[in-house]
């Protein structure tokens, strides 16, 4: 086993409540792979804490003062590419939330999240697996998609990108993906970069948003979920 197999994730919690942050560090405290190494109860404190410590997750309420959570995670992708930001929301405004995802968010999970799910849900995250609610992501997808049939990917991605996005779009893997294709996993996270970078995204899901609202791909198309 290498040193970063062994090493604990590192997490920053987030809230505006002591009582909600004490209950969510008891929590993660619990587990033996993670170590929480720092509270912030404001979006100010969040980037300050991040650029000290180097966490390898910030687990952060919607709404924060001081700072609001979507400029909060902007900031700290932009000093901190590295880390990722899973936010827990008692909210189901679809456009805030497709606002953290925009900003850079790696999960979006409702604060009332079961104890017993939100340890896999961060390690799903460390793996560089969106998470999220499967209810709130079909009320984004319908907020933010546009009401227009599909098109070809056109100039915009080769063909090989088109069915690498798809394949995204319907949850699979990057193993699956390449096992599907006849590629190598590898092969498979090189095209998701650059289908990021033709794009101007960050993740899969900020992908699927867009290849939505471009209308490269169709809510009616039933394989189309949140990856």
């Amino acid at each position: 086993m290498s040193g970063e197999e062994k090493r604990k994730t590192r997490i920053l919690l987030a809230d505006g409540h002591r009582v909600v942050r004490q209950g969510i560090r008891r929590i993660l405290d619990s587990e033996p792979d993670f170590e929480v190494v720092g509270e912030a109860d404001n979006g100010n404190e969040v980037v300050k804490l991040a650029r000290q410590l180097s966490p390898d997750i910030i687990v952060m309420e919607a709404r924060l003062g001081k700072l609001d959570s979507v400029e909060a995670t902007r900031r700290v992708k932009v000093q901190c590419p590295e880390t990722a930001v899973v936010v827990l929301t008692a909210y189901d405004d679809e456009e805030y939330i497709a606002d953290m995802i925009r900003a850079g968010a790696s999960g979006c999970l409702p604060k009332s999240i079961e104890a017993e799910r939100l340890a896999p849900a961060i390690r799903f995250v460390r793996q560089g697996i969106f998470v999220s609610d499967p209810t709130m992501e079909q009320r984004m997808l319908k907020h933010t998609a546009r009401p227009r049939p599909a098109t070809e990917f056109g100039q915009h991605l080769t063909r090989r990108e088109g069915e690498v996005l798809k394949l995204a779009a319907d949850r699979m893997s990057n193993r699956d993906i390449a096992y599907h294709l006849g590629l190598t996993e590898g092969t498979v996270k090189g095209y998701l970069v650059n289908i990021f970078g033709k794009m101007g995204v960050n993740s899969r899901t900020e992908a699927v948003l867009e290849a939505l609202k471009r209308g490269w791909i169709s809510l009616e198309d039933e394989s189309v979920k949140m990856p």
